[in-house]
């Protein structure tokens, strides 16, 4: 990709051959419209499906600077609280995957995500995190920091978590084009 070209003319190019998996991101009500801006951005390099915003979504012309140009590229769904979202899952049978620091909370990188399923994973508000409605109904992550911070800026956690989990989805793939029956099989 030549850098005479332009940045969409480089992201039009690349979408021919780009993979989209069937993982989501969700946010709720995000303080700072960068992180938002962040998340749309890693949505869009890492294939995911959709970014779901629970509360406000600021203009395009914002977020489509903070996400590198990538606010066409993704789909985003707003939600005006939780329990809307909760019943966009249930109706399309999405998976939740939630980042928390919580006590039953799993390392992330023992996570084996089901790929039988969409899956959505959800980073809460800068302060408050994740709502304790939405984790009543998902399975709960939580990446280790051995350091002597305790807690990631939101963004970084759905980069590290939009990572893991299209790392194992492609896992995923390969095992089913080699072996072919595609079961609820699941590779870390």
């Amino acid at each position: 990709m030549s850098r005479e070209s332009t940045r969409r003319e480089r992201y039009d190019n690349k979408k021919r051959t780009a993979e989209t998996y069937p993982i989501s991101l969700c946010c709720v009500n995000f303080k700072h419209d960068g992180n938002l801006g962040f998340l749309i951005r890693a949505a869009a390099c890492f294939g995911a499906q959709h970014v779901h915003v629970i509360g406000s979504i600021p203009s395009r012309k914002l977020l489509n600077s903070l996400s590198g140009s990538l606010y066409d590229y993704i789909e985003i769904k707003q939600y005006a609280n939780p329990s809307d979202f909760l019943d966009y899952t249930k109706d399309h049978n999405v998976q939740l995957v939630s980042a928390e620091i919580h006590e039953s909370s799993e390392p992330l990188a023992s996570y084996a995500f089901g790929f039988y399923r969409d899956t959505c994973l959800v980073v809460g508000n800068e302060e408050i995190g994740v709502p304790a409605e939405i984790l009543a109904h998902s399975d709960i992550v939580h990446i280790p920091m051995p350091g002597v911070g305790v807690c990631l800026n939101t963004s970084q956690t759905a980069n590290i978590m939009l990572y893991e989990a299209s790392r194992q989805y492609a896992r995923h793939q390969k095992y089913h084009q080699e072996w072919g029956e595609w079961d609820s099989y699941h590779l870390p």
